[in-house]
Order: structure tokens, then C-alpha cells, then sequence
């Protein structure tokens, strides 16, 4: 396996959906709590982007094993252990690696911070296993869009801020064998809030997958959210996700959230407004599905650029 056939089978361009919100929580620590650590910060993106890279390719893996039509809507051509002629064995070892890697950095990180990371992270493992392997995957379920939007959306940004900001949102402590649990009810909504973008972003970047895949996913009996809802209320449910997400921006600056500055990203609606009537017009693998991520990146690039704005300017005041 070369460096370019690696890069298609753990599909690096969609990783953009855990390093955003990776990025996003860590600049919410930083411009609510003024608080940051950068051994932590590197030990959970080098376990995050791994796990990512790992359950991509489990899933790539496992479809391969378990196609029952190999030929036609470009499965040769996306599949990128038929693409490539990959080896099993090579296959199987690159999972295994990727797998070590994440799991190291993420116990090294519990180290650094404590039990609740520990829950969520083996939480989040778990699940993404669950997503591509077992009797019945989730990716195989209608199910998908809901488990990789507040996984990846949420869980991604609450761990990557609390690790910077524990005292202020949870603390989860073992004291005399007693597990000790302090919630700031508040904080965690506030975070939740303002997650949603990127939540319902990720979970159309799924959508996006599914509906171009539903001729596909049919024939192979992966009862995917399209299809069971047909490919014209998914397309209506595609629209509707990235403007709900805009919707996330009121409440944000009602709650004092986000700074006044975050009003620029409705001008993001022009281009991505765009790039949902040409996906509407055509649903394809190799040219359209990319405009999904593209409006993921659109809106919450956005975000992270506002914010990163508004952290300078606390810094410089």
C-alpha cells in the first residue's frame, strides 16, 4: 500500500468532519475560558484523526467483505481496495495500526485529564466500531446520519473543550470508590448549542454518502435513511439541515455565546445555497457528494474563523 492508495482508503479528505470540530471546541475553551493545554490538545488530535481514519477504513473493509454486487455504480472506482488491488493482509494491518495509534493517545490523554474522558472516548470507540462492524452496522441503518452528527458534531467538541476546561462544565471524580459527579447544566446546553452546526453538517455529509449510494445500497441490503424515505424527501431533508444550522446563529447571540462578529457567516448562504440546488440536480459519487463537505467546511470554517477572531481580540484588549 503506497502513501497515495492509503490516502484513498481511509478517504483523508472526509476527515475534515472530526478535525473541524476538533478545532471548533478547542477555540471555545479558548474564548469563553481563556484556557488551553498543548500536550493534551496533541494527544487527542493525533487519537482522534487516527480512530477517524480507522473506522473509514473498517467500513471500506467491510463493505468489500460483504458486497453481494461488486460491478457497476462506480463501486470500482470508490472502493479503494478494489481500486488498488489492496491485499488483505496489508488491509487488515493497517486497521490494526490505526487502531494502536488511537488507542495510545487516548489513554495517554485520560492520563492527563481523567475518568470522563475515559467514559466518552470508549463510548465514542465503541460506537464507531459499531458503525461499520457487527451482525447489523449502523452504517447499514437508518441510523447513521443521527449517531455520526451528535457523536462527531457533539461529543467531538465537548471533548476537545473539556479537556482544556474540565472545572467549568463537568467534573467526574473517584473518590473512596464513590464516582462523584458535578454537572454544569448551563455550560453543557451552551456547548450544545453551539455544536449544532456542525452536527447537522456532519450528518448531512452521511446523507449526502447514503443518497448517492441508494441504488447501490439496495441491491447490497443496506437499509440506509434514503432508503427507506426515497431519494426526494432526503434530498428536502439534505436542504433542511444547513438551514436549520443557521437558525443555531439566534440563539447563540441571544444566549451570549458567540460574539456579534458571527453575523458575517450568513453571508456563507450564497455559496452554500449554491452547492445544494446543483447536488439536488444531480446525486453522484464521484462529482457531487463533495459539495456536502464543502458546506460543512463552508459554514463551520466560518465559525472558526470568527471565533479565532474574537479570541485575538480578547487577547489584544
Amino acid at each position: 500500500m503506497n502513501i497515495k492508495s492509503f490516502l484513498r482508503f481511509v478517504e483523508l479528505p472526509t476527515k475534515v468532519a472530526s478535525m473541524i470540530p476538533f478545532l471548533m471546541g478547542t477555540l471555545y475553551a479558548l474564548y469563553r475560558f481563556e484556557d488551553f493545554y498543548v500536550l493534551r490538545f496533541g494527544l487527542m488530535f493525533v487519537s482522534l484523526l487516527s480512530f477517524d481514519m480507522a473506522t473509514t477504513a473498517i467500513n471500506n473493509y467491510y463493505d468489500f467483505k460483504k458486497a453481494s454486487k461488486t460491478h457497476g455504480y462506480g463501486y470500482e472506482t470508490h472502493n479503494a481496495i478494489v481500486h488498488f488491488k489492496l491485499k488483505e493482509s496489508t488491509v487488515v494491518a493497517t486497521i490494526v495500526i490505526l487502531l494502536a495509534l488511537a488507542a495510545g493517545g487516548g489513554i495517554a490523554l485520560v492520563t492527563q485529564t481523567g475518568l470522563l474522558v475515559f467514559l466518552l472516548g470508549g463510548l465514542s470507540f465503541l460506537i464507531g466500531i459499531l458503525y461499520s462492524f457487527g451482525p447489523i452496522p449502523i452504517s447499514r441503518m437508518p441510523l447513521g446520519e443521527l449517531f455520526s452528527g451528535l457523536f462527531m458534531g457533539f461529543v467531538i467538541i465537548f471533548i476537545s473543550a473539556y479537556i482544556h476546561t474540565d472545572e467549568h462544565v463537568v467534573s467526574l471524580l473517584l473518590q473512596n470508590g464513590w464516582v462523584s459527579l458535578n454537572i454544569n447544566i448551563m455550560e453543557v446546553l451552551y456547548l450544545f448549542w453551539f455544536s449544532v452546526p456542525a452536527i447537522l453538517g456532519i450528518a448531512g455529509i452521511m446523507l449526502a454518502n447514503n443518497i448517492c449510494d441508494i441504488d447501490e445500497d439496495v441491491e447490497n441490503r443496506r437499509y440506509t435513511l434514503p432508503v427507506y424515505i426515497g431519494r426526494r424527501n432526503a434530498l428536502v431533508l439534505f436542504k433542511s439541515l444547513y438551514y436549520v444550522s443557521y437558525l443555531d446563529l439566534v440563539v447563540l447571540l441571544i444566549l451570549g455565546i458567540n460574539p456579534i462578529l458571527v453575523l458575517a457567516i450568513l453571508l456563507t448562504l450564497i455559496p452554500l445555497h449554491r452547492n445544494i440546488d446543483l447536488f439536488k440536480q444531480k446525486q453522484e459519487k464521484a462529482s457531487t457528494f463533495i459539495l456536502a463537505v464543502k458546506n460543512f467546511v463552508l459554514m463551520n470554517a466560518a465559525r472558526i474563523a470568527v471565533l479565532g477572531a474574537a479570541v485575538l481580540l480578547n487577547m489584544i484588549m
